[in-house]
């Protein structure tokens, strides 16, 4: 038995309305392509997927002038432990440069919504510290981007779905990574 959300993406790819799918399965092996279209179908899928996302957020984010970065960075160290990593830290979990890391930090430390502070066992290192006023603009990103008349509102209700449907996809494809060895699953390693 097909669930209703198979039945409409069936029904959708079947008219052609899609423009995604509009005649490349039908094409597929007439072209002379080889192997089958899913996984440029699937590509293509995440891809606009995320760039509709990625426009919904920034325009969220602009209204609450906040970079995407800065709402990433914030969010992360919202999610540590004591609420501060080191700069390489945060590079490695949102996967950024350590140039792009510091100068996100270098906005945020101006806007009051980060601080900095030295590590208290290695001098070499410095923390970044998320401020009560960094904790609050995170926290009204993440109450806009769940408003009903927001950006995201064409995704109501899905933004659990979309999570638990990509997931496997990304874990198959090695996007693992244990934050905190020893302490558990979930907790953002704070080096400090």
């Amino acid at each position: 038995m097909q669930t209703k959300a198979r039945q409409g993406i069936e029904e959708v790819m079947d008219d052609g309305v899609d423009p995604l799918v509009m005649g490349v399965r039908d094409r597929w092996k007439d072209q002379g392509l080889r192997g089958d279209p899913w996984p440029f179908l699937a590509i293509c899928s995440v891809g606009r997927l995320n760039q509709l996302l990625t426009k919904a957020l920034d325009t969220e984010l602009k209204r609450l002038d906040l970079t995407r970065t800065g709402y990433f960075l914030l969010t992360t160290l919202a999610l540590s432990v004591k609420g501060r990593a080191r700069l390489s830290t945060l590079g490695r979990i949102l996967m950024m440069h350590p140039t792009t890391v510091k100068l996100t930090v270098d906005q945020l430390e101006a806007a009051g919504l980060v601080g900095r502070t030295r590590h208290p066992r290695d001098r070499r290192a410095t923390l970044v510290e998320i401020t009560d006023a960094g904790r609050e603009r995170a926290n009204e990103v993440s109450l806009a981007l769940e408003a009903p008349g927001g950006a995201l509102a064409a995704f109501d209700g899905m933004h659990r779905d979309l999570f638990e449907a990509l997931q496997p996809a990304r874990l198959a494809a090695g996007d693992v990574e244990l934050l905190n060895p020893g302490q558990g699953r979930g907790r953002v390693q704070t080096d400090g």
